[in-house]
């Protein structure tokens, strides 16, 4: 019997994270195993550009978790440089072209068989040709935002998803950039941790950012601590800044960014809009988009409607387990478990991705961010009446040398108590305290029960009431006050 032809769409963590678990299920004998990168590395950390480009990480190869030499020696046909322009779903095919010409620089092995090649080829590097699947994997990332305004697509403009575009941007940077003027566009996870990698680098960094506070992903008033936060470490924020335009020089490069108030100057741009799904080629293809643009897909990762046709990744919708809604929350860890359970299923095996709660954490300079759950604005939006807590404390017992301050606002549904969401920031020892609410939310835990869990303590590691069981004992006392009518 032959063997059956299992094709990925997109190199990167959930497409390569699928092809090493099939492979470990089948050999090459049972099922024979193609991807298609169009960028020049597969299996990378794109969480660690703003590292890179801030200098505390060598970058790009330390970046890349395995290369795509050593994908082919596991008998994984990967092959670099190559774009998939069309999902042919009822001929099960896709199309695909070269990036760059035979014989030059940028080609690279591919090693492998070709035996899934049609014969109706167009030939020619533009033409493209047909590549047949049996399973069919799309993993297709995510594109950063582009707002449509002038002089968006000038030299100097630089986005950050992918390992060519840190490179572009590290480049770019040369040996000393110290007194450059970098302006950041959007002030969320990748825009935070872009301005720490500029300041790192000795750049004059201003952060324009178009809401009320930075980190659209906390409630304003924690966006409000993390904005006093920024700076203080000298990264000029300014918010309610709507960006008009970027102007440029008689060479063409950037020179200032506009917002509707005031001009910026600026040596360079770096985007941090957050991201989309990238379903262009889903969409063309007529597969399930949820609201977001993400693909929609059941517990198996399985699109809906399609037995052969799997996806993962940043171009996937998940089911917020908390809200009980579909979300778009393009994050690494998601990417390499859905790879794992798509992995699993196309190789006859079987797995399912229950769901996510939102758990995130980031940094900029000194200063650690965290949430999971959901935001006020979130439980609005679904329905749910909460009550919500803040409060102060310090990350090891008062008295031990080191201890910093830190603030968690907890999130507790009204009558049941149930937790709904966590924000935590401080200094160090404050980002990964979120992990204990993430356990708390995904068992469905109340605000009372948190209260005892038993958590580890010693002076140099937590006041004797952890600072996230402080806010449950509080917020379980909301949700009584309430439930009382006092």
């Amino acid at each position: 019997m032959a063997a059956q032809r299992l094709v990925i769409i997109g190199g990167d963590a959930a497409g390569m994270s699928a092809a090493s678990q099939a492979r470990r299920l089948k050999g090459p004998d049972e099922l024979e195993i193609t991807a298609f990168e169009r960028g020049h590395f597969t299996s990378y950390s794109a969480c660690g550009i703003p590292y890179w480009v801030g200098g505390q990480v060598d970058g790009p190869e330390a970046l890349v978790a395995r290369t795509a030499e050593e994908h082919r020696a596991r008998a994984i046909d990967l092959r670099m440089r190559t774009e998939v322009t069309e999902i042919d779903t009822a001929g099960k095919r896709v199309r695909v072209r070269d990036l760059d010409p035979p014989g030059s620089a940028g080609e690279q092995s591919v090693g492998g068989t070709n035996g899934g090649t049609d014969d109706d080829t167009d030939g020619g590097t533009d033409g493209g040709r047909w590549e047949r699947y049996d399973r069919l994997v799309i993993a297709t990332g995510a594109r950063p935002l582009r707002p449509r305004i002038p002089g968006i697509d000038a030299p100097g403009v630089y986005g950050v998803q992918s390992l060519d575009d840190g490179r572009t941007l590290a480049d770019s940077l040369g040996e000393d950039p110290a007194g450059l003027d970098a302006v950041v566009v959007g002030a969320g996870y990748i825009g935070v941790e872009m301005a720490e990698a500029l300041v790192n680098r000795g750049c004059r960094v201003t952060v324009l950012e178009r809401g009320e506070q930075p980190m659209s992903t906390l409630d304003p008033d924690m966006g409000a601590l993390v904005h006093e936060a920024m700076c203080g470490l000298g990264i000029e924020t300014v918010t309610g800044a709507e960006v008009t335009e970027v102007r440029t020089g008689h060479d063409g490069r950037v020179t200032a960014v506009r917002t509707r108030d005031a001009e910026y100057p600026a040596d360079l741009v770096v985007l941090g809009l957050g991201v989309r799904p990238e379903t262009t080629l889903a969409r063309e293809a007529g597969l399930p988009l949820g609201a977001s643009g993400g693909l929609i897909t059941d517990l198996s990762m399985r699109v809906r409607g399609y037995d052969d046709i799997w996806a993962g990744g940043d171009c996937v919708e998940v089911l917020d387990l908390v809200s009980g809604r579909p979300r778009h929350i393009p994050l690494g860890t998601h990417a390499n478990k859905h790879g794992q359970v798509i992995g699993s299923n196309a190789a006859g095996g079987y797995a399912t991705f229950p769901g996510v709660v939102g758990t995130a954490v980031s940094k900029v300079c000194d200063l650690e961010i965290a949430r999971t759950g959901l935001l006020e604005a979130q439980a609005d939006e679904v329905g749910l009446r909460y009550v919500t807590v803040t409060i102060e404390s310090t990350s090891r017992a008062g008295y031990y040398p080191g201890a910093r301050p830190m603030t968690v606002k907890m999130l507790a549904e009204r009558r049941t108590g149930r937790l709904l969401g966590v924000q935590i920031v401080g200094r160090e020892g404050a980002g990964k305290r979120v992990d204990i609410a993430a356990v708390a939310l995904t068992a469905g835990m109340t605000v009372e029960q948190m209260t005892a869990l038993d958590l580890g303590y010693a002076p140099p590691f937590s006041p004797v009431w952890d600072p996230v069981l402080v806010a449950a004992r509080k917020a379980a006392r909301a949700v009584a006050r309430d439930m009382s009518g006092a």
